[in-house]
């Protein structure tokens, strides 16, 4: 009842846009990267725990192609035994389990080099074969909910499916908004021409825009790109970080009513796919599988609000220490703190990430151990065509592989392998403690366990660290982390609430609009004490998020849930809950796992309390920079 298509890893620490402080590199340049062949093939991922070699692929994509056409043989046998229901739940089971290992070892070959020609075909193939399977079994949901209600209860009492049980369960939740055989494939048909404005919008700003280049404060011409800005702006020089600012919003003002059309139209998708399936808004569509209530997103955004005063104190801080007459957005993310000096290797960070892990006992750092240094799990350095960032991406049977783009005179890098390796212990626990059905976590928990790490290797390096630099710089990163995750994501997804609801209304949705919308927004999150910039209203328009909605409230919850979790861990020493949580995969809704855990999400207390967190870190950046 789940599928994977082309490379889609779990969760991939890039796709946040989430400025970061910045550290001393040396940045390796297309001319002095090595290419894959060259990469000892210690430093490599092995999978070979997936498939032995590219032509096993071949054998296991040729046989997928050959046989999912069988799920027809099925047809109209659902409702008539339990017998007949399981045996068809456990050949579409076989079919999403061999497109996870054909769709794992796919996207991590791409990864390795995106413009392997070899790589792209395998990809792309396997995406055109994903949608043929996808339409073949179109008819499976709507099938079930056919079944009448007192047959299924007695189907479910059946041990032929009790595999099933937890997943015929939540997919009878959907009932109400499960649609005929003929209008599921239309709306299967539809989606892709009602969903391709996130296609458009990557297109637009990835491929067709030229952001120019910018003077840096050594007198360098930087070519000015997504990538490149979110460093720009973290130059200790103002000069250097306004040159970029001005530069590249100039070419999403060129764009501007491109982009506000784009967007609407997204919002309008949204909200013709909620009315499709009778949903009462596009939020409580997004929010329903998960079960989630609105009272969460809500929760969320109250509590934030709340804090605000901590994050104007902040941009006070910063604007006094910058000794700036005018603090502008642009001046909010470069550091407080020097860079720090860093060369540590990727073996030593290993040994750092596991010592600040102590606390979750020696089956879980023995594991991680095994995996990062023996079994190769990680692929540590960049190569040219590599993909940028760090994601973790895990299977039922293989190995939860990293990526990683590793170098070892970049101190967050360090943080980066906790982060991915939160996610593959999460994957490695879920997967040994369920079946296949049930092992796989919702995105609104994914966050939590990587967040968790980061929280320890915070506290570790600052219990074993006694320089003062060094402390204000662990601090200073905490205290942008969780800006970044907790108040500007939380801004993002009250933007995205607005949008819809006004769309809903009737309202029209206009580059105008949008600009309200947004600034309202910036003023009360940046506050008084911070130039909001009339351009950067057009900052609504670039977040890659906005065309794929009700995404970025989870970033805000799950380091919400993190940090009570990690305070449970580091005050009790009891892990038993924690452990609960990494082993329950998707056999429970996230709500309720995260409640057995200790977290309750359904009040604020959890963003409370990572909003106490925030301010008590910021209190600390006070005593040890204004001393």
């Amino acid at each position: 009842m789940r599928r994977h298509y082309g490379f889609s890893p779990a969760l991939s620490r890039s796709e946040k846009i989430i400025p970061r402080i910045a550290d001393v590199s040396g940045e390796a340049t297309a001319s002095t990267l090595k290419n894959r062949e060259d990469i000892p093939e210690s430093d490599t991922w092995n999978l070979s725990l997936i498939f032995p070699d590219d032509t096993a692929w071949e054998t296991e994509f040729a046989n997928l192609s050959s046989r999912y056409a069988g799920v027809s043989n099925f047809r109209g046998t659902l409702g008539t035994s339990a017998a007949n229901l399981a045996r068809a739940l456990e050949f579409e089971t076989t079919l999403d389990h061999s497109i996870e290992r054909l769709s794992q070892y796919a996207g991590l070959r791409l990864s390795e080099d995106g413009s392997n020609a070899l790589s792209l075909d395998r990809d792309g193939r396997l995406s055109l074969l994903g949608a043929k399977i996808s339409e073949a079994c179109s008819w499976v949901a709507p099938e079930i909910q056919e079944i009448p209600d007192e047959r299924l209860a007695e189907f479910l009492e059946d041990p032929l499916l009790s595999d099933w049980k937890i997943s015929l369960q939540r997919l009878r939740r959907l009932k109400p908004h499960t649609l005929s055989n003929k209008e599921e494939r239309l709306l299967s048909l539809a989606i892709p021409a009602v969903s391709g404005h996130h296609e458009t919008f990557s297109q637009l700003t990835n491929v067709d825009m030229n952001f120019g280049s910018v003077r840096d404060d050594r007198g360098r011409n930087i070519e000015l790109t997504q990538s490149s800005f979110s460093s720009l702006l973290q130059r200790p020089d103002h000069e250097v970080r306004k040159r970029a600012f001005t530069s590249f919003y100039k070419v999403f003002d060129a764009h501007r009513f491109t982009l506000a059309s784009s967007l609407a139209n997204s919002v309008k998708g949204d909200i013709f796919l909620a009315k499709s399936r009778n949903y009462p808004s596009a939020l409580e569509a997004s929010l329903f599988p998960d079960n989630v209530p609105v009272s969460v997103y809500g929760n969320l955004i109250e509590a934030v609000r709340g804090s605000l005063p901590d994050l104007h104190r902040y941009y006070a801080l910063r604007k006094r220490l910058f000794n700036l007459p005018f603090l502008h957005v642009y001046d909010t993310y470069a550091p407080l703190v020097a860079a720090v000096q860093s060369d540590v290797t990727f073996d030593e960070a290993i040994v750092k990430v596991l010592d600040s892990l102590h606390p979750l006992g020696e089956e879980y750092t023995g594991v991680l151990e095994r995996g990062l240094k023996e079994e190769r799990w990680c692929d540590r350095y960049e190569n040219k065509g590599k993909r940028s960032g760090a994601f973790s991406y895990g299977n039922f049977e293989g190995p939860p592989y990293i990526l990683m783009n590793y170098k070892s005179d970049v101190f967050s890098d360090m943080y980066t392998l906790a982060h991915e390796a939160g996610h593959s212990m999460h994957t490695w626990y879920s997967r040994r403690s369920q079946n296949f059905q049930n092992y796989h976590y919702p995105i609104f928990l994914a966050e939590v366990a990587s967040t968790f790490n980061e929280i320890l290797l915070t506290e570790h390096l600052l219990a074993t660290s006694t320089d003062r630099a060094m402390r204000a710089y662990l601090i200073n990163r905490q205290v942008d982390d969780l800006r970044g995750t907790l108040f500007r994501q939380t801004m993002f997804a009250e933007f995205e609430m607005l949008i819809h609801a006004a769309e809903e209304s009737g309202a029209a949705l206009t580059l105008e609009s949008f600009r309200s919308i947004y600034r309202a927004l910036l003023n009360t999150y940046f506050g008084e004490g911070v130039v909001i910039d009339d351009v950067l209203e057009l900052e609504c328009l670039r977040i890659p998020h906005f065309y794929s909605a009700f995404y970025v409230y989870k970033y805000a919850t799950g380091i919400s849930a993190a940090t009570t979790l990690a305070s449970q861990v580091l005050s009790t020493g009891d892990t038993v809950r924690y452990y609960n949580f990494l082993k329950s995969g998707g056999s429970k809704f996230p709500i309720e796992t995260l409640a057995d855990a200790g977290v309750d999400m359904c009040t604020p207390a959890p963003v409370n309390a990572a909003l106490a967190l925030f301010s008590r870190r910021v209190n600390e950046l006070e005593a040890l920079l204004e001393a």
